[in-house]
């Protein structure tokens, strides 16, 4: 795997952690992770419901078992998503209040705080090229340092994707 690809997969991460971050709107994706108990397996949600989005700020779960209902509705309990699940017997409910603006700022500072892990991940991927560039020993001294310049090029080009990424987040947070 070529370092472009590994500060790819340290990007797409981010962004992976970023879709859990809620700007007020509903989304499927913020129950993935969730893990119901079926018939005493741990099973994700998606396995076991339909989850759609009938309005903006709300999800619903339908389950494609009734008798499990009540495990998925203790599920999303358990998660501790800041949402109360509503159960009607057939569906779940799940209505997303509208945010704060002192919970907006907290969200962007869980944002910035996920960039950052991503940076430091991206100058961990660095270091280990330059280790393995230092450590060639067929390599001249004038290719190591062309291949490291390239290497730094690199990172740089993908620390201002991570900065456009969480600028964009913020936005999409503050955005009321």
């Amino acid at each position: 795997m070529n370092i472009e690809e590994k500060m790819n997969k340290a990007v797409e991460a981010m962004e992976n952690r970023f879709v859990n971050i809620r700007a007020g709107r509903a989304n499927p994706a913020m129950l993935s992770g969730i893990m119901v108990s079926y018939y005493g397996t741990p099973t994700p949600i998606q396995s076991l419901a339909n989850i759609t989005v009938p309005e903006a700020r709300q999800l619903m779960v339908k389950p494609f078992d009734r008798s499990a209902l009540k495990e998925i509705e203790r599920s999303i309990n358990e998660a501790n998503l800041g949402i109360t699940p509503i159960n009607n017997g057939e569906v779940i409910i799940l209505t997303i209040p509208e945010l704060t603006e002192d919970r907006r700022k907290d969200y962007v500072k869980q944002a910035k705080e996920i960039a950052e892990e991503a940076k430091v991940a991206l100058r961990n991927i660095r270091q280990d090229e330059n280790n393995s560039i230092k450590n060639n020993e067929e390599l001249t001294e004038d290719d190591k340092k062309i291949m490291q310049e390239d290497v730094q090029e690199t990172i740089n080009k993908f620390n201002k994707i991570v900065e456009e990424k969480l600028k964009e987040k913020e936005e999409e947070l503050m955005k009321i």
